[in-house]
């Protein structure tokens, strides 16, 4: 992308239409103002633009999911209504239409999740970029937000403090994780100073800290399969996780987080397509001189990761648990979710309350968000890019609309 003229030292710059935040919401947030024939300044904090979302494609870019939409909509749990018109705007059909249209095609996985064929993000970032340049948006790096002045925004560049009076502004700043790639949630004090009432920040699909005993640091990496894990009284849940040395991560865990966080127990089926019955006959079978690590194996044909499991959560419970409810229903004792920054995402935020339906803050017109700055969460599986791309649409079509409106009054 190009750069246009820098204001001097003490100056204030006038723009027509500043995209804060140059992640997946804010460049779609600049797409959108591009296609209305305006053209875009995004201020982005760090050297390069969407670090997070590069990060997330390194094994896969998930664009969204296929499946129906009264399904879709349910991942967004109370936040649903409020996403609604802007997923049935810009939802699983239009995402992929989009990275077609960028010359990224698609394909859907036995799960129902979409992907690039490149697998990655980079390719379908750099069509993007080369899109927006061509609409004339302009890209300044390393200009970080420091909050409102008035009618002007403030930032802090490597030439030095620079303000900005724009016609329309969208802030999209990301949520509260990942702090090195640029969402750290720094922007939630100069938001509360305009009056606009926040939502705690708090970790979702994220992983979960356990005290492991030493002998479990030998299937440290290893994946956990043919498993079933439930949240307190909530369905069971079929996903894969890895056991680490900080303790259980991926998207097995993370589908749970929200019930997690909130205190629900978590219980495992190791042993999810057998009977309690088949499996209390299983180890009635006489064990002679095996080991009880290798009885179980034989007789339940669990592997090393399932057994491990076992063997560890079994332990820990008072004596007397029979072992064939133990492998249905499996209690994984844990120390809670691992530390906001290490959350692939995060729930809180602005409150929907303090934006009107076009999500223009009511405290300050004129100004929008998109993304995870908005308080919603979902699992991941496609529900958080597709989300991040509708509110990033809605917002620069919505901000578009004014200063055209305002541009024909003039």
């Amino acid at each position: 992308m190009g750069r246009v003229g820098r204001p001097g030292k003490g100056t204030m710059e006038r723009i027509g239409a500043l995209v804060i935040g140059a992640g997946p919401a804010g460049l779609m947030a600049a797409e959108a103002l591009g296609a209305a024939g305006i053209p875009a300044v995004i201020a982005e904090a760090k050297a390069a633009p969407a670090r997070k979302f590069l990060m997330a494609g390194k094994s896969g870019l998930n664009l969204t999911r296929a499946e129906p939409f009264d399904a879709f909509l349910t991942a967004y749990a109370e936040a649903a209504p409020n996403l609604r018109p802007m997923l049935e705007a810009f939802g699983p059909d239009q995402v992929c239409a989009w990275a077609e249209g960028l010359g990224q095609p698609v394909f859907t996985g036995s799960t129902g999740r979409v992907f690039p064929r490149a697998m990655k993000a980079s390719p379908l970032l750099r069509a993007w970029l080369r899109r927006l340049d061509r609409q004339g948006t302009t890209l300044r790096a390393r200009w970080h937000w420091t909050g409102f002045d008035g009618d002007t925004v403030r930032f802090a560049t490597p030439e030095g403090p620079r303000a900005v009076l724009a016609g329309v502004t969208i802030l999209a700043l990301g949520g509260a994780s990942w702090a090195r790639l640029g969402s750290d949630g720094r922007w939630a004090d100069a938001v509360a100073a305009q009056g606009v009432p926040l939502a705690p920040f708090a970790p979702a699909n994220v992983g979960l800290r356990v005290d492991w005993s030493p002998p479990m640091a030998r299937h440290f990496g290893q994946p956990v399969k043919g498993v079933a894990l439930r949240a307190g009284n909530g369905p069971w849940h079929r996903g894969e996780f890895v056991i680490s040395a900080r303790g259980l991560e991926g998207g097995g865990i993370y589908a749970l987080s929200r019930s997690l966080r909130e205190g629900a127990p978590l219980v495992a089926d190791l042993l999810p397509d057998w009977t309690p019955e088949k499996v209390a006959d299983r180890l009635a079978r006489p064990r002679g001189k095996a080991s009880l690590s290798n009885h179980l194996r034989k007789a339940l044909g669990l592997d090393p990761a399932r057994l491990a499991l076992l063997m560890e959560f079994a332990r820990r419970l008072p004596e007397g648990a029979p072992l064939a409810t133990l492998a249905k229903a499996l209690p994984i004792r844990h120390a809670g979710p691992r530390p906001l920054d290490e959350a692939i995402s995060t729930a809180g935020g602005v409150c929907w309350q303090a934006v009107d339906g076009d999500l223009m803050l009511t405290a300050r017109p004129g100004t929008w968000l998109a993304g995870e700055m908005l308080d919603w969460e979902a699992p991941t599986g496609g529900y958080l890019l597709t989300a991040c791309l509708a509110t990033g649409r809605w917002a620069g079509a919505a901000a578009a609309r004014r200063l055209q409106a305002s541009c024909a009054r003039m």
